[in-house]
């Protein structure tokens, strides 16, 4: 399993923060040759479903995931968390979105562990490099209000 973080902290409040970060469909705005499928109707909650596919035409794999724990900044709690788990044939996993105040600020962290079934272990670090810096350009481009549609 690869295992990655991406930290960042940014002004937007908490709840603005979190409302980019769980937008689905933005997510697949942010990354090449993908498209996010939301399956399940608004608004986002444990049970949602969505699938992004990634590549072109014939040539690309489906990774469906779910919510599986969904507690938005709301009635007062001081951030959010969110974990995704990865239900695809080619790749298994979980992720988990999590946004607190901090000193004036909201930080923001992104986990993930992910496998991609066929692929030697040996890959693993490289797989969690070239994952850190994918998803961080992501995270950076949801807080700035990229792949908004």
């Amino acid at each position: 399993m690869s295992l990655f973080r991406v930290d960042r902290r940014t002004e937007l409040p908490v709840a603005e923060a979190w409302r980019r970060l769980t937008d689905w469909s933005a997510h697949g705005a942010l990354m090449p040759l993908t498209r996010v499928r939301v399956v399940t109707p608004g608004p986002s909650r444990a049970g949602t479903l969505f699938t992004a596919r990634t590549g072109a035409g014939p040539l690309g794999f489906d990774d469906p995931m779910e919510v599986v724990r969904w507690e938005s900044p709301a009635d007062g709690r001081p951030g959010g968390r969110c974990r995704l788990e990865k239900r695809g044939r080619r790749i298994t996993g979980w992720a988990e979105i999590e946004v607190r105040a901090e000193h004036g600020a909201t930080r923001v962290s992104w986990t993930e562990e992910a496998r991609v079934r066929g692929l030697p272990r040996f890959c693993d670090p490289l797989l969690a490099w070239g994952a850190r810096l994918a998803f961080g350009r992501v995270v950076d481009g949801l807080l700035a209000g990229a792949g908004r549609r």
